[in-house]
């Protein structure tokens, strides 16, 4: 870079743009004062292809000189990129028997290089195919566009499957000599179609089946395909083209084997059809490819025979309905009910029972099928339903296993007029004085028409009062009123009887009684409670004296709650001071220390024991004893200490209670020694009470006899011994 004004001053020249100033930074350098420009490290066309520059000129001191100069650079390209495929491995496909120049794939290369020149231009080839099965060039590729097409007819998926084809992309415009290369894998998988008819392994197949067994696998029926399994141009599907009119076989697809599974859905029947011959046509779920026909091995023949079992026998009609007057005699023969016995080849005999006879009203022979009446059938009964008796009764033959059948016969029972009317309501009420509201009464028959309405209502003759008192007049065809003649009726219970016939031929009638209560009744007609009382059979007095014992008894029942509340009061308000539970005197105290005191603990209590080999008479005295132990024999009976004191003494009962100690020698005072534990057995010394006072006898014990009871024994041993 040179300025015309060079010669006159010094210039200094600069660079400012990316490439200088600017990132990247200083890839171009220039000499300030020749001005040539430099570039400082290579250049990467693919990273940057251009770069714009401006070149500046000043003086010494920094002045501009000329005003500043585009500089436009561009990196002139070089082969150094090879040719890089979007994928390392394509994966393609194509249909087998396709025709030459069907397209498969694409295959792409990119070349960093400029594509306007040749350093950028790729070109594409086949470098191998794997398998060359049936040619070695099945393929070919556009060398610009990477385009895959078939060129070669023959591809056949049950013989090859797939193809693995090495592509190479070399840039240079293909130059193989002056161009770089790199390679890529085409994977093309060969694809099914229906171009195998399935074919049955065997012209015919065999099968068994048992009569009137449904859902039952017949015989099994093998297929081979060559297309690929487990798709629709594999998948067999069956079809019984003739020898089963009535459809009682069916052919399924196991869809793991692909087989025929002939099975039975509807019974077959061995006294028709001994055996079938059937003819199966298999075919895919897909058709066939264009141009491929059906195999002659697409059809095969299934013979199937069928074996004979003991079947049921069968009524015929079932249930059958036989029509039959009520009120029939014992005995009368209603109807033949025989079954058959489908089993023509085998001879058999069939016998005949009960199964269900609700009311056991029938009876079958069981040799022929008879059935009698063993009771009057009563179409009034609670076992008969809508007019028709249901009994059910069993046929069962004498077959190797043995099989039996059922057979329902419907009785449909025609009504005669057996039953008399009935009068609805038995009970009513009425005032004893007439007014409108009288006495509705309806009549019912258990019969059906024509024997029951309309019904014909009377009053009796006798007793000679109903007439005199009550009139009945006829409503409707099964309804009547009942009211009262005379003008007034004292109040009570009246038994009306009435005489109801019926509209049968012959008619039947009956008396039915109904009991009325005439009572007094308020202004709206109704009964009041006395008056309802009174017509119930009891007088003004009785009612009164009722009333009376009620008022009483009340009365008594609350006196007897005051008293036991005044006698609860007076019980709290004179409590003893001590309660009779908390007396310690009436119980049995258990300590847990061994004796009265520590100074009690140095004694050597084991000279105490006693031996069992002592005398008996030298047993401790029955008076003393442990306050736990039982006694062994009976004791003196002493009077018995109050346990309730009077309410109103105290100090009597203190004095009792004091009196009652005094004379007890088993509680003894509060301030006298305790026994707490019997000494036991097995002491080798004797008695106590054996041992002789070391006293020299100058004592006097008379003291002991005014210590009381308790101190009785001690004074017999020491206080009576000088009168001895």
């Amino acid at each position: 870079i040179r300025s015309d004004k060079d010669r006159e001053i010094q210039i200094r020249y600069s660079i400012t743009g990316p490439g200088a100033d600017q990132p990247p930074m200083e890839v171009f350098s220039i000499d300030q004062v020749a001005g040539k420009m430099h570039v400082t490290r290579p250049l990467d066309r693919e990273d940057i292809a251009s770069f714009h520059l401006r070149a500046h000129a000043v003086d010494m001191n920094g002045n501009k000189v000329e005003n500043p100069i585009d500089l436009y650079i561009n990196v002139i390209d070089m082969n150094d990129n090879r040719p890089e495929f979007v994928n390392h491995v394509y994966n393609g496909s194509v249909a087998e028997g396709s025709k030459p120049g069907s397209y498969v794939m694409t295959v792409t290369a990119n070349d960093a290089d400029d594509p306007t020149t040749a350093n950028g231009m790729v070109r594409y080839r086949i470098l191998s195919q794997s398998p060359i099965s049936p040619s070695p060039n099945m393929f070919t590729i556009n060398s610009e566009n990477g385009d895959i097409v078939t060129v070669a007819a023959g591809l056949d998926r049950e013989k090859v499957a797939r193809y693995t084809i090495i592509i190479q992309a070399t840039d240079m415009d293909g130059n193989l000599n002056y161009g770089l290369s790199n390679t890529a894998t085409a994977l093309i998988i060969v694809t099914d179609v229906n171009d195998n008819a399935p074919e049955f392994t065997t012209a015919t197949f065999y099968g068994e089946v048992q009569e009137n067994k449904i859902d039952a696998v017949v015989a099994n029926l093998t297929v081979t395909d060559r297309d690929q399994p487990h798709t629709s141009n594999w998948n067999a599907v069956y079809r019984i083209v003739s020898g089963d009119p009535a459809g009682h076989f069916i052919v399924k697809t196991d869809p793991v084997t692909n087989d025929g599974i002939v099975t039975v859905i509807k019974p077959v029947d061995y006294e028709i059809n001994r055996a079938f011959v059937l003819t199966v046509v298999v075919m895919n779920q897909a058709p066939l490819a264009a141009g491929i026909q059906s195999s002659l091995h697409s059809t095969a023949t299934v013979a199937i025979s069928v074996t004979d079992v003991n079947e049921a026998p069968f009524f015929i009609p079932n249930p059958k309905l036989i029509r039959q007057e009520e009120e029939m005699p014992v005995g009368t023969l209603l109807t033949t009910f025989a079954a058959q016995d489908p089993d023509r080849f085998m001879q058999q005999a069939v016998r005949y029972s009960e199964l269900s006879d609700p009311a056991n009203w029938l009876n079958i022979n069981a040799t022929t099928g008879q059935i009698t009446t063993t009771a009057v059938l009563d179409r009034e009964s609670i076992f008969v339903k809508d007019n028709v008796y249901e009994a059910m009764f069993l046929a069962a033959d004498n077959g190797n296993p043995a099989s039996s059948g059922t057979g329902t016969i419907q009785i449909y029972l025609i009504d005669v007029n057996d039953n008399a009317p009935e009068l609805i309501p038995k009970e009513a009420q009425i005032c004893e004085k007439p007014n409108p509201n009288a006495i509705n009464i309806t009549a019912g028959d258990a019969d059906r028409d024509p024997n029951t309405g309309p019904f014909v209502f009377e009053l009796t003759n006798k007793p000679s009062g109903v007439k005199r008192n009550w009139t009945i007049t006829r409503l409707t065809g099964d309804s009547a009123q009942l009211s009262l003649r005379i003008g007034f009726l004292v109040a009570g219970v009246y038994d009306v009887p009435i005489i109801i016939t019926d509209s049968g031929n012959p008619p039947l009638s009956s008396t039915s009684v109904i009991k009325v209560k005439v009572c007094p009744c308020d202004e709206h007609g109704d009964c009041t409670a006395i008056g309802a009382i009174a017509a119930a059979g009891l007088g003004t007095g009785a009612i009164i004296a009722i009333l009376i014992c009620i008022i009483i008894l009340l009365i008594l029942v609350l006196l007897f709650v005051v008293w036991m509340k005044r006698r609860d009061k007076e019980r709290q308000t004179k409590q003893l001071l001590i309660d009779p539970e908390d007396d310690v005197r009436d119980n049995i105290l258990k300590y847990d220390e061994e004796g009265g005191g520590e100074e009690d603990q140095d004694y050597d209590l084991s000279q105490l024991q006693q031996p069992d080999s002592l005398d008996p008479g030298l047993a401790k005295a029955p008076g003393i004893r442990r306050v736990d132990e039982r006694p062994i024999g009976a004791e003196p009976q002493y009077p018995l200490r109050p346990t309730i004191p009077h309410p109103g003494d105290i100090g009597d009962f203190i004095n009792e209670g004091l009196r009652a100690a005094d004379n007890d020698p088993t509680a003894p005072p509060y301030d006298s020694l305790l026994v707490f534990d019997y000494e036991g057995s097995g002491s080798t010394a004797g008695s106590v009470s054996s041992l002789n006072s070391s006293s020299s006898g100058d004592h006097d014990y008379d003291y002991l006899n005014d210590w009381g009871p308790r101190f009785k024994k001690l004074a017999d041993m020491y206080g009576g011994g000088e009168d001895d």
